[in-house]
């Protein structure tokens, strides 16, 4: 029986492709369908999320995830990633220095457990992680099949050093921003954020989608350039960086 994309509670964006936000941190996982091929976008905060994720995107699919993308490295978009056996696994180049060393995936359970998440369930998530394979460093054009293809770009630094979104030609285009872009409150700024270079990353999604595409932020509801341009303009005023 076919399932719709309301039933999971995920919102159809445009043919093919959907996301949903996820309880507890408004996190944003992405799903776009190829021709027997599936995408995710980010992995969810635990190993249980990443689990019941992969669940509800091959039941949109039709058939197995086959490919993930990590937008960043921080813990609520990547600790599910271990659930995701056997899938392709693509990030920004450098990403693996923080999900590849022991001390690194400290830090992130640390960080994970201080922000609500349960001391078990971050243990074992940061144990089982692994970075990504494929590493994008600058832009990667993956082929999905059924004539669709998508563009992965390394857009950072700017919420962290290893920011990555991903294009969805099509009509409405569709931009995954990850954390670059936040809807549901002010972008946050912690310790590994590279201020001086948002503004520019900003920029370059809005190269990529243009003026008539959908943005989807890492938290929030889905904007269009507009909303990505006044962020822009808000976050140089903010860390004082000059157009």
């Amino acid at each position: 029986m076919t399932v719709t994309w309301e039933e999971f509670g995920w919102e159809r964006v445009a043919g093919g492709v959907g996301r949903c936000r996820l309880p507890g941190w408004d996190c944003t996982t992405g799903l776009v369908v190829g021709g027997g091929t599936a995408l995710v976008i980010d992995s969810g905060s635990s190993l249980a999320e990443g689990a019941l994720l992969r669940t509800q995107a091959a039941a949109l699919a039709g058939h197995p995830v086959t490919h993930l993308a990590l937008t960043h490295p921080h813990f609520d978009h990547v600790l599910g990633t271990a659930a995701f056996e056997g899938a392709e696994v693509y990030g920004a180049v450098g990403i693996e220095t923080v999900l590849g060393t022991r001390h690194a995936r400290q830090e992130l359970r640390a960080d994970a457990v201080s922000q609500g998440l349960d001391a078990q369930a971050a243990d074992e998530a940061t144990a089982a992680l692994v970075p990504p394979r494929h590493h994008v460093s600058g832009e990667w054009t993956l082929d999905l099949g059924g004539g669709r293809q998508v563009l992965l770009a390394n857009v950072g630094p700017g919420h962290t050093a290893h920011d990555l979104a991903v294009l969805v030609p099509g009509s409405p285009e569709v931009v995954f921003c990850g954390d670059l872009v936040e809807e549901s409150g002010e972008p946050q700024a912690g310790p590994d954020a590279v201020p001086s270079h948002w503004p520019a990353a900003l920029d370059r999604l809005l190269d990529l989608g243009g003026e008539d595409a959908l943005y989807v932020p890492g938290h929030g509801a889905v904007v269009d350039a507009a909303f990505v341009r006044a962020q822009r303009d808000t976050l140089a005023a903010r860390f004082g960086v000059s157009r």
